[in-house]
C-alpha cells in the first residue's frame, strides 16, 4: 500500500436520501456502490473509493470542498445531471486549461466537472 500513502484514499459525503443518491451517481457517473447498512453505502468509480452516510442535513451549496470530475463531453454530463435529478448551478465556462460547470446531487452535495476539450 506504499502508493497510497500520503494520497487521497476515500471520500464522504452526506446524503438525505441513500437510495436516489445511489440512482444518480450510478445513472449519470456508473458509480458502484456496496451497502453497509441503511445508513451506508460505498462507491467506486474505478479509481477512487468513498462513501455517503445518511444525514438529514448537507452542507449548504457552495460552502466545504470541492469534488471535480473529469469528462470529454461537458454538454452530454450537463444533461446527464439534469435528467437523473441534479441540478446545474453554474452554466458551462472556460478557465485556464479548460472548461467546467457545476452542480448539486439530489442531497444538495455541489460538485464540478472539467474537461480540456473545446466546446
Amino acid at each position: 500500500m506504499s502508493e497510497h500513502e500520503r494520497r487521497i484514499d476515500y471520500l464522504e459525503f452526506p446524503a438525505s436520501d441513500i437510495a436516489a443518491t445511489k440512482r444518480f451517481y450510478t445513472q449519470v457517473f456508473g458509480w458502484k456502490f456496496t451497502d453497509y447498512g441503511p445508513e451506508y453505502t460505498s462507491f467506486h468509480d474505478g479509481r477512487l473509493s468513498g462513501g455517503f452516510w445518511h444525514s438529514a442535513q448537507v452542507a449548504a451549496p457552495g460552502s466545504g470542498v470541492l469534488v471535480v470530475i473529469y469528462a470529454r463531453d461537458l454538454h452530454a454530463l450537463s444533461d446527464a445531471v439534469a435528467a437523473a435529478g441534479g441540478a446545474v448551478t453554474r452554466e458551462p465556462f472556460e478557465f485556464p486549461g479548460g472548461r467546467r460547470f457545476e452542480f448539486t446531487d439530489p442531497s444538495g452535495n455541489r460538485l464540478a466537472v472539467w474537461s480540456d476539450q473545446p466546446a
